[in-house]
Parts: structure tokens; C-alpha cells; sequence
């Protein structure tokens, strides 16, 4: 099961202005590209060879730190495409916006300790929500780590390494943030994502 570069589901204008084509040329055909081939080359031979990316994500960590870089930042960006949507935002689902209210404090609060975990990420890495022992928690982790590997399942994750906001936004990542919470999440693909975080 080699890892694959996953087709972009929209065109590659269709997040515009908040995340131009350019940003998204490069960052899905060049930097998830290279995540992918490297991944491959470093999976050849390897008893982790056949195994589904979540699977090498949590086996190659610790263990495996070339490996695990690759494996992590491919399941980080498969699904980063996928929370993401053209006239994204607006309204959190019923069930999900229950959940977020019993559990971080309302939707307004949780936003801001979004945008806030991936403003305090210090260097290049993700903020997170995830599901942990059937809580809602943000999380943030360095590089291409995931709440995976801290026994969580992530359910909305926002890339703040700078090739995927620079072009666009420089050295503004509050602004981007604030950009992706408002106007690009896939709230279908987060929901779809907590149920299958709780089933």
C-alpha cells in the first residue's frame, strides 16, 4: 500500500482570497509530493511496507524519524485538503457544536484557542482538534506530528508551516488562521471525521 498524492477535491482557485492557487500549486504538487515520494523511497523493504499511513505514522514514531516525518506530514495533509472547502465556515453542525460547548466552552471560545494554539506553535507544525478519551481537545504539535501518536484522534487540523500561509499572508499567521476558521473549514469533513473519532 504505496502512499499515493491524493487528487486536490476543488480546483486549485477555488479557496481564493483566502489561499491563492499559487500556495496551493505548491503546496499539494510540491511539498505533499515530496512527502509522498520520500515516504515510499523510505518504506521500500521495510517490515512497515503494506501498511495503511496511519499505521506507519504510529509504528515509525520514536523509532523511525525520517520515516515518520514523511508518514506524518502524508496523513497530515490528505485529510488538510479535505477540511478545507471553497465558502467553507459558517455554521458547526448540531451534534459537533454540542459537543464543542459541553466540552471547550462554546464555539466563539473555541475558535479563538484554536487560532491561539496555532499562533503559540513555536516554528513549523499543526494545531489541532482531536478526540481524546471522548473529550474535545485542542492540541498542537511540532513538525509533522499528530494527536495520533498521543493517543488522539484528530478531527480538524490547520498546517502553520510557512509554505502554506507565506505566499499569501507573509509573516501574518494570526490572519491566516483566522481566515481558515471563518472561511475554509469543511465542517461535513470535520463531523463525518467525530463520528467516526466516536463510534
Amino acid at each position: 500500500m504505496a502512499f499515493t498524492l491524493p487528487e486536490l477535491p476543488y480546483a486549485y482557485d477555488a479557496l481564493q482570497p483566502y489561499m491563492s492557487k499559487e500556495t496551493l500549486e505548491f503546496h499539494h504538487d510540491k511539498h505533499h509530493k515530496a512527502y509522498v515520494d520520500t515516504g515510499n523511497k523510505l518504506l521500500e523493504g521495510s517490515e512497515l511496507a503494506g501498511k495503511s499511513v496511519e499505521e506507519v505514522v504510529k509504528a515509525s514514531y520514536g523509532q523511525n524519524q525520517a520515516l515518520f516525518n514523511n508518514a506524518g506530514q502524508h496523513y497530515n495533509h490528505i485529510h488538510f485538503w479535505q477540511w478545507m472547502k471553497p465558502n467553507g465556515g459558517g455554521a458547526i453542525p448540531g451534534a459537533l457544536e454540542k459537543k464543542i460547548a459541553q466540552d471547550l466552552g462554546g464555539t466563539d471560545k473555541f475558535k479563538a484557542d484554536f487560532i491561539q494554539a496555532g499562533v503559540s506553535q513555536f516554528g513549523s507544525g499543526w494545531a489541532w482538534l482531536a478526540v481524546k478519551n471522548g473529550k474535545l481537545e485542542i492540541m498542537k504539535t511540532p513538525n509533522g506530528e499528530n494527536p495520533l501518536v498521543h493517543g488522539a484522534k484528530p478531527i480538524l487540523g490547520v498546517d502553520v508551516w510557512e509554505h502554506s500561509y507565506y505566499i499569501d499572508y507573509r509573516n501574518r499567521r494570526p490572519d491566516y488562521l483566522k481566515a481558515f476558521i471563518e472561511n475554509l473549514v469543511n465542517w461535513e469533513h470535520v463531523e463525518k471525521m467525530y463520528a467516526e473519532a466516536t463510534a
